[in-house]
């Protein structure tokens, strides 16, 4: 039975993705448990989640065995990309139920690759057939050479999921490359009503940037907007969405079959304990939105979460004074979100390199 408010929640229109994926939580039922009981629809992964997932030596050992005498990139891909086809065939009876809308599970490319458009594209295409899932979600970030990269990924019929999204403007150009790759796709003959896709934009690493600037500015005026930034800006990025998916060019292509490209709550885990376990899961309730939780989130919503549906309709206004107080108070959003897009390509080029080392020396232990 489910819990009643992650029932609320996915009622309400949210789709509950939980931000984590291992072996463990495969064979242990551990994640079965969660689809059953929390109204789990879908998982996401990165590459600090498998570096993470991989370090648990007793449940990878025989898988690492395998792969003795293979290149270390080459170990990496199989044994990621298994995890995932298992999560996929795990999640198949919820993406047949939901018309391919849920039971999503993600694997992204390489992010050495974030500033390489072509080696995007083409392990973009290699990932997808080596999951060999109709359900795979591939994820690429929305770097400026990520872009078309997306978009030729949607025209050749796999669908994407775009990550570490954090401004409204890269937010707008995201949504441009995903129609203009379902534009392709039709001329191409594809079938839109196939082609899937999510957006990451986000939250909480926006406050976490923005709150430190705040403090350092020490002020009473400051102190008022603490909190409120990471909210403000997906609640504007929520209208964004809004807007385009009513537009008249998405209008043709969804008389096509087109799937509107649904935002996705990332980073939605809360770094500052002051805060409420749950701000940015109910803050940000909404019709076509996924929130992607880790599982401290997940439960601290199973156990306390108010849901209030539509809670982010008529903000708009509120959320656009937030950032005026900002402008105000000299924070310079478009530095800041330029920021966060270099370090989330950083950290996670970071965890794959870290990723690639334990593998190497997994595999040296192997033979």
């Amino acid at each position: 039975m489910s819990n009643p408010k992650t029932q609320a929640l996915h009622d309400a229109g949210v789709s509950i993705w939980l931000d984590d994926l291992s072996r463990e939580r495969l064979t242990s039922g551990s994640l079965a448990a969660l689809i059953e009981e929390k109204n789990v629809t879908g998982v996401t992964t990165n590459p600090a989640i498998f570096a993470a997932s991989l370090s648990n030596a007793e449940v990878y050992g025989e898988a690492i065995a395998e792969q003795r005498g293979q290149s270390v990139e080459h170990a990496i891909t199989e044994i990621t990309s298994d995890d995932v086809a298992a999560a996929c065939d795990l999640f198949r009876p919820i993406y047949d139920a939901t018309g391919g809308v849920d039971g999503r599970v993600s694997i992204e490319v390489d992010p050495r690759l974030a500033r390489d458009t072509a080696g995007t594209i083409t392990q973009a295409a290699e990932l997808h057939q080596r999951v060999n899932r109709e359900n795979v979600l591939i994820k690429i970030p929305a770097t400026v050479e990520g872009l078309e990269a997306i978009t030729e990924t949607i025209a050749a019929g796999i669908s994407v999921n775009v990550t570490l999204i954090f401004s409204l403007e890269r937010y707008r150009e995201v949504i441009n490359a995903y129609l203009i790759g379902l534009e392709k796709a039709h001329a191409n003959g594809l079938d839109l009503s196939k082609i899937h896709s999510v957006a990451s934009f986000f939250v909480s690493r926006v406050d976490s940037e923005i709150d430190k600037r705040l403090d350092a500015l020490g002020t009473e005026a400051a102190a008022a907007v603490r909190g409120k930034a990471g909210v403000a800006n997906a609640r504007l990025a929520y209208q964004v969405f809004e807007e385009s998916f009513s537009s008249a060019r998405f209008e043709v292509l969804a008389a096509a079959g087109a799937n509107v490209q649904r935002p996705l709550w990332a980073s939605t885990g809360v770094k500052d304990p002051a805060y409420p376990a749950t701000l940015y899961v109910t803050e940000l309730v909404a019709k076509h939105t996924v929130n992607t939780m880790p599982e401290k989130t997940l439960e601290a919503t199973a156990e306390q979460a108010v849901i209030r549906p539509d809670a982010i309709a008529g903000t708009y206004a509120e959320a656009n004074h937030v950032l005026d107080q900002l402008a105000a108070l000299g924070i310079d959003y478009n530095q800041v979100v330029e920021q966060l897009e270099v370090e989330g390509v950083d950290k996670f080029e970071v965890a794959w390199n870290e990723l690639l080392t334990d593998m190497e020396q997994a595999l040296k232990g192997a033979n």
